[in-house]
């Protein structure tokens, strides 16, 4: 995707956000590859470094590598965005819940050929100018509100372009390389999860890009053969950021529970995450589409407090058992869900660092998720920290 999507990571007790940053940027020795699938606003690049240069990033422009097919995101697309949703709002009493950050109308430029990328910025500006003029008077004509600077956007555009191109590369070529030269671990980070997924996901509400595993090979040009393991990874209970069908909520005191236990809110926009009891059948069609060879169970130790907990196993319709994830969100709304209850162990878990410093109780809600899904659970998370890990295999 963009900068639409957050990953918070914890690395000795700093915290980083990043947005378009891959998370391995903080280790000195790994080279981190912003594939040709993102959507890259620039200024909001600069500002992250800013951002996390202050809580020590050092040399981050050295390890980074930006690929020359990777679309830009434009202050108008953003500016879009809201419109958008403004007027989602007028007509149909909802929206969509973007993140504003202009991620679904440059995606629409890209699959409408309109686009820009990279590899246009740093090529001839005159010509690469003319297109930008072009697409801007396209969404003015669309948007007779909307207001573009287009000498000023130009001429920060240009400066990015200069501040950037050391670190552009072709992003075929070098993943090519990567994955036939010296034998090295590469390790592919996707954004957002696949229920926002464009082609799977709970559609409308979802992302415009797909974030689930084809991602991988459409995204970064790597070919199906080399992709390896795929770890799915998934909270211990189930959370929606967004508006949305969401047939395992809570809304009563175990959401808030969840919520303010689990400091569920959104990253990038700080809207509150919705939250319910983990839904299998979810996690169930992700494996269909993903194949997961391994689960990171994530979050277990929120679940600490709690007398019961529940699964959702199943989705009924009018009674009888569905074996699939409902595509359209009327019926989706319509589910009744099957659960599981089980008790809880009301220890704390945070100190866990081995299977066996789990509770007995804790240990069950970890298989009961494995017997269903079907994969095996090879990381269970019981805290922010890199510490706070158990891994089981």
């Amino acid at each position: 995707g963009g900068n639409n999507a957050g990953h918070t990571v914890v690395v000795d007790g700093k915290e980083y956000d990043f947005h378009l940053f891959p998370s391995g940027i903080i280790n000195p020795k790994a080279i981190s590859f912003i594939g040709n699938g993102v959507v890259i606003h620039l200024p909001g690049l600069f500002e992250e470094a800013e951002k996390n240069e202050k809580k020590g990033l050092k040399d981050w422009e050295k390890r980074l590598i930006i690929s020359d097919r990777a679309h830009i995101v434009f202050d108008f697309h953003q500016a879009v965005d809201g419109l958008q949703e403004v007027q989602r709002q007028a007509q149909e009493g909802k929206n969509i819940g973007t993140t504003k950050k202009g991620i679904g109308p440059t995606y629409s430029s890209k699959a409408a050929r309109t686009g820009l990328r990279i590899c246009d910025l740093l090529s001839d500006f005159d010509e690469f100018s003319s297109r930008f003029k072009n697409l801007a008077q396209q969404y003015k004509s669309m948007f007779p509100t909307l207001e573009i600077d287009i000498e000023g956007q130009l001429k920060k555009l240009k400066g990015y372009a200069e501040k950037i191109r050391p670190m552009v590369r072709d992003g075929v070529y070098f993943m090519y390389e990567a994955l036939h030269g010296s034998p090295k671990k590469i390790l592919v980070e996707g954004a957002n999860a696949a229920l926002l997924d464009i082609d799977f996901g709970t559609y409308p509400f979802v992302t415009s890009s797909n974030c689930t595993i084809g991602g991988v090979c459409t995204g970064l040009g790597v070919p199906p053969q080399h992709v390896g393991d795929v770890y799915g990874v998934v909270k211990a209970y189930t959370t929606r950021v967004g508006i949305g069908a969401f047939p395992t909520e809570q809304i009563n005191e175990i959401g808030d529970l969840l919520q303010s236990r689990g400091h569920e809110w959104g990253v990038t926009t700080g809207r509150k995450r919705r939250c319910g009891w983990l839904d299998l059948v979810i996690l169930k069609y992700a494996h269909m589409i993903n194949g997961f060879t391994a689960l990171a169970l994530t979050k277990l130790d929120i679940l600490d407090v709690l007398d019961e907990i529940k699964i959702g196993v199943a989705y009924k319709l009018g009674g009888k058992r569905i074996p699939y994830f409902p595509a359209n969100q009327e019926i989706l709304q319509k589910v009744e869900v099957e659960y599981e209850t089980m008790p809880g162990w009301k220890t704390d878990t945070t100190g866990a660092r081995k299977w066996e410093d789990l509770p007995p109780k804790a240990q069950n809600y970890i298989r009961c998720v494995e017997n269903h899904v079907g994969v095996p659970v090879k990381w269970v998370g019981v805290g922010k920290s890199r510490e706070s890990m158990i891994q089981l295999f």
